[in-house]
């Protein structure tokens, strides 16, 4: 198990502030555009997209087509989604909820 405490750092304390003080879809997307290279903001939107095609039951074979994403990647993807610190789930309850 890899350690997770740089995610207790002050400075990713800090990051996560940041998140919390933006209020709308252009405030994250200026954010995230200058946070992160055009190919690392893709990468987690193909990321987000695997998750939903999983919990959708979508075949590997059909999401590596809609998405560029290795069946290694999305073999990840489907062990944090099951057996991660619940990251995944706890959003995607939330988006159900609205």
């Amino acid at each position: 198990m890899s350690n997770d405490s740089y995610l207790l750092s002050e400075d990713a304390k800090d990051l996560y502030r940041a998140f919390k003080s933006l209020k709308s879809d252009d405030e994250y997307k200026f954010f995230l555009r200058d946070l992160l290279t055009e190919v690392e903001i893709k990468e987690f939107i193909n990321r987000w997209k695997v998750v939903r095609m999983l919990v959708e039951k979508v075949p590997y074979e059909n999401i590596t087509k809609a998405t560029g994403m290795s069946s290694t990647t999305i073999a990840r993807i489907s062990k944090w989604l099951q057996n991660g610190t619940g990251g995944y789930n706890l959003i995607l309850q939330r988006l159900k909820k609205k």
